[in-house]
């Protein structure tokens, strides 16, 4: 019998903090009933680590699985129109991912640039 592949979500929020889930911290200021949903559902992983403070090199990082200092990127962030920081030939976790039968996207803010088409 072949086991049906997980699905994935990676949700990546700029300035919210491990304590900010109510179904991590039962002090928490705000009620967050759906990712709470969503982590009773699967799995949560607690011990994740940035390779920066900042969203650009944070995305080359999740995306790649390499440092962000490893990009052409050695500080700051990327802008509108910067040139691609990720090389066109570089493998991605979502490239990966669809090697395995995924379907994958992306929604939100993009920052590592946007020089094609």
């Amino acid at each position: 019998m072949r086991k049906e592949k997980p699905n994935i979500v990676y949700i990546l929020a700029d300035d919210m903090g491990y304590g900010d889930l109510s179904c991590l911290n039962a002090e928490s200021k705000i009620r967050t009933e759906h990712l709470d949903q969503l982590r009773d559902g699967g799995m949560a992983f607690t011990d994740g680590h940035s390779s920066s403070a900042v969203c650009t090199p944070s995305r080359y990082s999740i995306l790649t699985g390499r440092y962000n200092w490893r990009s052409t990127l050695k500080s700051g962030v990327s802008w509108g129109y910067s040139a691609a920081l990720i090389e066109s030939d570089r493998l991605t976790v979502p490239a990966m991912q669809k090697k395995d039968g995924y379907k994958t996207a992306c929604f939100g803010k993009w920052h590592l640039g946007w020089d094609w088409q």
